[in-house]
């Protein structure tokens, strides 16, 4: 059971209210991820800018690297907020259950997108030279690949701080793997 309470606006610096009005508008609520960021003064205008920062990525790439980053270091938040963005970003619910396990059989180019992210993720950053190999042969670029890794951090930071807080899920629950406790 989560020690942290998901703090609303009124618990907040006016600078996080005012972020939380624009989730508002522009998602109808504010997630209590989000919302737990801004126990800090700052990390929740922080990680949004980074999160939101300019990148060589499509959104439905992004999601391929979510997904896997999310599932390597089992985050129940990210996995459903990752499973309905990834829906509404065009994939079928077994492309996704696919991509949160490191692969795309669907795409060659996306599954090695989502074997480098799952790679990067496990090995703390020390991709395997066949996996990088394999991402640039594939067609992806070098500012693809510092972009990727990029948001393997972005992803992490989310992960880590739901894993602490345990703050309650409020997406629909992303279905379990094949052989994962339900």
């Amino acid at each position: 059971m989560s020690t942290f309470n998901v703090p609303n606006r009124s618990e907040v610096n006016e600078t996080n209210q005012q972020i939380f009005d624009n989730l508002e508008k522009a998602l109808g609520f504010v997630p209590n991820l989000y919302a737990t960021y801004a126990l800090s003064n700052n990390a929740l205008k922080n990680y949004l800018d980074f999160a939101n920062a300019p990148t060589s990525l499509k959104a439905k790439e992004k999601e391929v690297v979510n997904l896997a980053v999310s599932q390597v270091n089992e985050c129940n938040y990210c996995l459903a907020a990752h499973t309905a963005i990834g829906k509404m970003n065009g994939f079928e619910e077994e492309q996704i259950l696919e991509l949160r396990s490191g692969s795309a059989s669907f795409d060659s180019k996306l599954d090695a997108l989502a074997k480098l992210a799952k790679n990067v993720a496990e090995n703390r950053g020390k991709a395997t030279s066949e996996v990088v190999e394999n991402f640039f042969a594939a067609g992806w670029t070098k500012e693809n690949l510092i972009d990727t890794i990029v948001l393997v951090g972005d992803k992490t930071i989310s992960n880590y701080i739901h894993n602490t807080t345990d703050v309650p899920v409020d997406f629909p629950a992303a279905p379990a793997l094949s052989g994962e406790p339900a």
